[in-house]
Formats: structure tokens, sequence, C-alpha cells
């Protein structure tokens, strides 16, 4: 699966946020399923709340795929 290397947003994103931009789910709903069915790893660790902020750096495993979070503010 091709995916951006970089995300032009603040220093943070929501877990579920990240699924979407990165092509693993289409849908905020897919997002909430796949969360609360324990299939989604944030450093490791099993991750329920969508709504978790993401910095850079965080490894995020999901559906067999493993994404390292990189984030830069969008330029002005």
């Amino acid at each position: 699966m091709s995916t951006p290397d970089t995300i032009n947003k603040p220093d943070t994103i929501k877990l579920d946020q990240f699924l979407k931009w990165v092509g693993l789910v289409q849908t905020g709903g897919e997002a909430k399923l796949l969360i609360q069915s324990g299939e989604v790893k944030v450093n490791g660790a099993v991750e329920l709340r969508r709504g978790r902020q993401l910095v850079t750096g965080d490894r995020v495993s999901a559906m067999g795929e493993t994404l390292t979070v990189r984030l830069t503010p969008p330029q002005r």
C-alpha cells in the first residue's frame, strides 16, 4: 500500500484521522470499528481510543502494516 511519507498537520493527529489519511480505512466509522475491536496498536500497545493524539515518531500497527507517524506543520 502506498502511503504519504509526511502528513502536513500541526503537532498532533487523532488516531482515527491517521488511519483514514494513510488509507487503511475509508471512513471514520470504519476507523472506529477497527480501533474498538482492539486491532490497532500504538507503540506496541492496543489502543481503544479513536481520539488518541499521535505525534511524530509514534508507530501505528493495523491490518498487517506498521506505520511511523511523521507530521510537519503546513507551510504558510
